[in-house]
């Protein structure tokens, strides 16, 4: 194989991650930490990718495809759907999204096939580094229990801290009830809404 034919097929298999990641040109540059103009280069087969960043879009190409055939969230659809919960100024509704992100990385973690892999990728901030924050949190959280290192986006804290309300608790008893874990990037939520949210 010369030279020529490799790139072909390297933009060929690129082409293929696009499609079946199931996210705009756009999208998928973004998950993959590019501009949709590098990416778009490679597709057309005018620019190399480095094997790493190949080897990443196949895998992110392939998991984003997996969990969006098994209607599992991804990080791109949790960012659209909380930011329609704050747009609406609905917490409650916010707080089931990052909680129902959380138990279904939990079940990709614990599953076969590696679905959990769309986690990988960093999704666009909400506009609300609190709920960006919670998200993080949380998704981090679930690798390290699972022995599996957290996607570097996890890394990310909100600068300023966070007390979510309980009706039966005051900001004292909501601190002194919030795991270590999350106490930590100063976010406090009794660990019983954690379970029960």
């Amino acid at each position: 194989m010369d030279s020529d034919t490799d790139a072909k097929d390297v933009a060929r298999q690129l082409r293929a991650a696009l499609c079946r990641s199931g996210l705009s040109l756009r999208g998928f540059a973004a998950a993959l930490g590019t501009s949709h103009s590098r990416l778009s280069s490679c597709l057309k087969g005018t620019a190399s990718p480095s094997a790493a960043f190949f080897l990443r879009a196949l895998r992110q190409g392939a998991a984003l495809g997996e969990a969006d055939a098994r209607g599992w969230m991804t990080p791109q659809s949790t960012r659209q759907t909380l930011k329609e919960a704050i747009a609406q100024g609905d917490d409650r509704w916010a707080f089931k999204v990052v909680t129902q992100a959380r138990d279904q990385v939990r079940a990709m973690l614990a599953g076969p096939g590696e679905p959990v892999a769309a986690w990988e990728t960093r999704p666009s901030s909400t506009g609300e580094e609190r709920w960006d924050g919670l998200l993080a949190a949380l998704i981090a959280h679930e690798f390290a229990e699972s022995g599996r290192t957290p996607p570097a986006w996890t890394a990310f804290r909100a600068v300023h801290e966070w007390v979510l309300p309980n009706l039966l608790l005051d900001e004292t008893a909501i601190r002194e009830a919030t795991p270590e874990w999350l106490a930590e990037r100063g976010i406090y939520i009794a660990r019983r809404d954690l379970i029960t949210a």
